[in-house]
């Protein structure tokens, strides 16, 4: 495989008001140069970012999305930090074709929290406790989370994704706020890692928006 012509764009996504924070997202413009999923992931791979997406066809937001060391089939900052880039109004996936809409400096996807993989949401007493945490082992993907002010929906929280790939610790997790969302049945303003910043909101027929602000890196 080489790489070496490819358009591969960076962005990050759910960053703070101010335009820091945020998780980098790579964006692989032209995935139909890198057809097999093999070489694909060996890309995701060498970028090192938490997670990669392949666009094989602008016109459709048709995508494949890759961690460092699996694919997947459905998250969150991927597709709303690629449908900002290229200006996206669907995304296509093997799960759904999912809405996008924006609304000021926010961009939003409608999407099921079941669609992503499982993880373990894990409450604790008070920010301070989710802002000790050591990084745990690998093992599961755990989202550790507690309330910074619940009459307003305000949380916050802290990813660890398990996986031993090198990604000892998500910035912005978008799937992980649509399941949380889900699991509490209300809108959500969501601080995670150094200080990115996700939006949740109740859907119709068990759908939920996530939304945030996106920066080129």
């Amino acid at each position: 495989m080489d790489s070496t012509d490819l358009t591969i764009d960076q962005v990050r996504v759910f960053t703070c008001p101010d335009g820091a924070c945020g998780n980098v997202l790579g964006v692989v413009r032209d995935g139909a140069a890198i057809p097999e999923q093999r070489d694909r992931q060996e890309l995701a791979r060498r970028l090192g970012h938490s997670e990669t997406v392949f666009v094989d066809d602008p016109g459709r937001g048709a995508l494949e999305i890759y961690t460092p060391s699996v694919r997947l089939p459905f998250a969150g900052y991927p597709l709303i930090g690629a449908a900002w880039l290229l200006g996206l109004d669907r995304i296509t996936l093997d799960v759904a074709d999912i809405p996008v809409r924006r609304d000021g400096e926010l961009t939003w996807i409608t999407a099921r929290p079941d669609w992503a993989l499982p993880r373990t949401l894990r409450q604790y007493r008070t920010p301070d406790e989710v802002e000790a945490l050591a990084v745990p082992e690998p093992g599961e993907w755990t989202y550790a989370w507690a309330w910074q002010d619940e009459s307003a929906g305000r949380i916050r929280a802290r990813g660890f994704p398990g996986r031993g790939d090198g990604i000892q610790e998500d910035e912005a997790t978008g799937a992980a706020a649509l399941q949380l969302a889900g699991q509490l049945g209300r809108a959500l303003t969501v601080t995670q890692g150094a200080g990115s910043q996700l939006f949740t909101r109740p859907a119709s027929d068990g759908l939920i928006a996530l939304g945030g602000r996106v920066r080129l890196d």
